[in-house]
């Protein structure tokens, strides 16, 4: 049939479906987040009007945001439906490479659409367009090779019938999985070509479950046979694979200890007995106790990032690390004895090579034991301290207390992961997203907007610092526009106060990062209301002071965003200086020159106790 290419591009996503991981088909894109410009509003913007009933399209306000909304939708449905973002050329187009960054370092699928300069250069130079000297064909949408797994720019209309099936495979397949940018020249976009009809045949993209190599299996058995101290370690992949299940019928028929990531936490409940908690620099100090004593460690669905292995100052020098992952570019990783495959298959076989091996009780004992300490310290940070002021370990613990089953939970920057990947008390059943893997600042309202959007059987509730909220708010005003309800906790501390804890806890001066630090011309600089402009964004508002005003105005906001379909909004000042630590190292740069420089103040210097190997 006759189209354009955008016509044949928007098609071709129609016909696209995916089976969930509990059997159901729905469409592979559940929807396009755009904002239009020259460059796409009318090749591409025409063809999606045309389907305007068979695909949503969600107006963004930030092209960064709007992108990030389509990363946070695909990681609330498990990967299992896709997120499409579209730009103009130029700066909008640009703005979205941050978020592909997102996609990329999280092994998250988004279709990201931006518009580029004419392939004919018949009218060169065009608004927005970058000229290279040298390089006529180079345009500011080549930035976007470094951050995504496949890049195209499409030139020719029959491009598309190459390209496509790529794009597809990429966006669904769990070892490769990561962000699609397809490069639009906006008279590309328009050009017509008579396209095959079986290019718009339906087609469902089912989980693949790729079985490992039985050698490699083997291997795996006979290490953690020889183990005295195994751990189970879960992450993200068990997720995706939807193998949370099998790992713990796993940990259980063997007595192994089981510890989650940032990726994959919540999916062990929290009460397990084998359960040792969060692992790595934000996780717990009980998961961590057990990963200093381990001998033989399996990492399944991780590519064991920093904050995970405390910059690899976790785990006995001499363990034996065995990695099961679908990737095995993450499986190769440390010297590991890789095992490649999906999670779930992996997770059968290896128990079936292991049969009746059983790890020695004391050791299957400790995992309680350890989390029952984290615990009772959590409990300690959340209870009531005569500080009229709530820190955020109390913050966590009321949206702990009082959400349901159904719900989901989010955070991504500064100091807010810690809080909620060490304090989070999980039944198994609530979703956790902290975009820790590029930790990006505004991701937490974004994000939400999105998963939101996916999450339709609980409330989505997100947590951010006032840093974030400055950097990247508009998406709420997307969220209310739309009626997408959420929940936004918003933890106004006076500036950057995480990193001002990096910098004052390794000896650095108090600089930039708190208000108080900052260089302003006036002797009483601003204050943000955050209440006020949240309300200005079309936002039910909840401000809080104590502690109790938080339990109130949290159960508030939940029954407004319910009720009245957009977003609610609670703001609180929170502590600026009270942290839950996991009492493990990070490796960052410190001039030499700061290595004997003691920390700022006493409270800095108990912090700087956990920050040294």
């Amino acid at each position: 049939m006759r189209l354009t290419t955008a016509q044949a591009l928007v098609r071709w996503m129609l016909a696209q479906r995916s089976e969930t991981l509990d059997g159901r088909e729905v469409p592979l894109f559940g929807g396009v987040f755009a904002i239009f410009g020259h460059g796409n509003v009318l090749g591409l913007g025409t063809a999606l009007e045309e389907h305007r009933e068979q695909i949503p399209v969600w107006r963004g306000h930030t092209e960064q945001g709007m992108a990030l909304a389509a990363i946070g939708y695909a990681k609330a449905t498990h990967r299992r439906q896709v997120g499409v973002a579209t730009s103009s050329i130029g700066p909008g187009a640009l703005n979205m490479v941050t978020a592909a960054g997102v996609a990329h370092a999280n092994r998250l699928p988004v279709l990201l659409l931006p518009g580029d300069t004419f392939v004919s250069r018949a009218p060169d130079p065009v608004l927005q367009q970058v000229e290279h000297f040298g390089d006529p064909g180079a345009s500011v949408n080549d930035a976007f090779r470094a951050v995504s797994r496949y890049f195209d720019r499409i030139t020719r209309p029959e491009q598309l019938l190459s390209t496509l099936p790529q794009v597809a495979r990429v966006l669904t397949d769990p070892a490769d999985c990561g962000p699609v940018t397809l490069a639009l020249p906006q008279d590309v976009q328009v050009e017509t070509w008579d396209f095959p009809d079986a290019l718009f045949e339906p087609v469902t993209h089912r989980p693949v479950r790729p079985r490992p190599d039985r050698r490699s299996l083997t291997s795996a058995a006979a290490a953690l046979r020889a183990a005295r101290r195994p751990l189970l370690v879960l992450g993200g992949g068990v997720r995706y694979s939807g193998a949370g299940r099998r790992a713990l019928d796993f940990a259980e028929r063997h007595g192994v200890p089981v510890t989650e990531t940032t990726a994959g936490r919540t999916l062990v409940p929290h009460e397990h007995p084998l359960h040792a908690g969060p692992l790595g620099v934000t996780g717990s100090a009980s998961a961590n106790a057990l990963a200093a004593e381990a001998d033989v460690v399996l990492a399944v669905g991780t590519r064991l990032q920093d904050f995970t292995t405390a910059s690899w100052t976790l785990f006995s020098p001499d363990v034996r690390l065995i990695t099961l992952n679908a990737a095995r570019f993450d499986a190769v990783k440390h010297g590991a004895l890789p095992v490649v495959g999906d999670a779930d298959a992996g997770l059968t076989d290896l128990a079936a090579q292991l049969e009746s091996w059983r790890v020695d009780p004391l050791w299957t004992q400790r995992a309680g034991g350890e989390r029952a300490r984290w615990d009772a310290h959590i409990d300690t940070l959340r209870a009531p301290d005569g500080d009229e002021t709530p820190s955020y370990a109390q913050v966590v613990g009321v949206v702990n207390e009082l959400s349901a089953p159904s719900d989901y939970v989010m955070t991504a920057s500064g100091g807010l992961p810690g809080e909620l990947i060490g304090g989070w008390r999980g039944s198994g059943a609530v979703g956790m997203d902290v975009e820790y893997g590029f930790s990006c600042m505004g991701y937490e309202l974004s994000g939400a907007w999105g998963a939101a959007i996916a999450h339709r059987g609980g409330l989505v509730t997100t947590l951010l610092g006032d840093g974030s909220y400055l950097m990247l708010n508009s998406e709420l005003f997307s969220a209310a526009f739309a009626g997408h309800p959420l929940v936004a906790i918003v933890c106004d501390n006076d500036g950057y106060a995480v990193i001002a804890r990096l910098q004052e806890g390794q000896g650095g001066a108090p600089f930039n990062n708190f208000y108080a630090d900052c260089r302003s011309s006036s002797d009483s600089p601003p204050r943000v209301d955050f209440a006020a402009h949240a309300a200005a964004l079309g936002c039910a508002v909840h401000p809080a002071v104590s502690l109790d005003e938080v339990r109130t105005a949290y159960a508030k906001a939940r029954e407004a965003a319910v009720a009245e379909q957009r977003p609610a909004v609670v703001v609180v000042r929170t502590r600026p200086r009270s942290w839950t630590e996991a009492g493990a190292w990070w490796e960052v740069g410190v001039p030499p020159h700061l290595s004997g420089r003691p920390a700022q103040d006493t409270g800095k210097a108990a912090q700087l106790r956990y920050l040294r190997p």
